[in-house]
């Protein structure tokens, strides 16, 4: 099969699913299915279906491509990914955008903490912009702090992290000048109402935030005023309609906060720092 017929067979058939954008990701999987990039593709002139039909099979079922292809980038940086953790998404590198602006001297950073920590996509881009930098990351998932230290070692940062199973900072002692937490805010409520690459894939217990998708910032925001050092900042991540309520848990706990919004202009990052 020619490149040109095989791009446009497996994106009538992605857009069969209701797949969006069906053409890039076609060539996405194609490229895969024959370990070659966009231009080894274009010079590709002979394509076996059988090489990409288990690719496409997969994403036919609406799997989420990154689970496919068992990587993301982010930040400029290839995360290896699992479904055991969310999948790195663009709109979180506002918070290392916000992070960076809090600090325009990076090395008053020396210590950085990521509850929640997933993929590590947070913790790894920090520390790739903080230079003196040590960073914690925390998840509850065994699986989850595993596949972490493997993303900091392959990104060249493992002597500068350490990885750790708990439930958000109950493990922790000491002081951190910034702290990340991409937290599951989802309301119960709103769970079946996810795209399909989400509800039936990524782990619902990174999703869940309970009844009112506040939850984890409660258990978060208490646990701030013992773990930010002087002058240090914490960045959480907020979801759609949740800057007010985040922002009253901030106040209650004697701390300010303020938005930074992502590229579509919505809220998505909260800067808390201690009065």
């Amino acid at each position: 099969m020619k490149t040109a017929d095989a791009v446009t067979h497996v994106a009538a058939r992605l857009a069969a699913v209701g797949i969006e954008d069906a053409r890039r990701e076609a060539r996405i999987i194609l490229a895969a299915a024959l370990q070659t990039d966009a231009a080894g593709l274009l010079i590709s002139d002979n394509i076996d279906e059988a090489a990409f039909e288990p690719l496409l099979k997969r994403r036919e079922v609406r799997e989420p491509l990154a689970y496919i292809l068992g990587q993301r980038e982010f930040w400029g940086l290839d995360f290896a990914t699992s479904p055991v953790t969310l999948i790195p998404r663009p709109d979180s590198e506002t918070l290392i955008e916000a992070a960076l602006t809090a600090f325009p001297d990076k090395h008053i950073v020396r210590r950085v903490l990521d509850l929640g920590t997933g993929t590590g996509c947070l913790l790894v881009a920090a520390l790739h912009e903080f230079p003196e930098a040590f960073g914690v990351g925390v998840d509850l998932s065994p699986e989850a702090a595993a596949l972490a230290q493997q993303n900091a070692q392959n990104l060249g940062v493992r002597r500068r992290a350490a990885f750790i199973t708990a439930d958000w900072a109950a493990a922790l002692t000491g002081t951190f000048e910034l702290i990340f937490s991409n937290p599951p805010y989802i309301p119960a409520p709103d769970l079946e109402r996810l795209m399909p690459e989400v509800r039936d894939y990524e782990p619902a217990r990174a999703l869940d935030g309970g009844a009112d998708g506040l939850i984890a910032y409660r258990a978060i925001i208490s646990a701030l005023p013992a773990l930010l050092a002087p002058g240090g900042v914490a960045v959480l991540e907020l979801g759609v309609g949740q800057l007010a309520g985040v922002a009253a848990l901030a106040t209650k706990a004697g701390l300010e906060s303020a938005a930074r919004p992502d590229l579509a202009g919505h809220p998505r990052a909260l800067i808390i720092r201690a009065k």
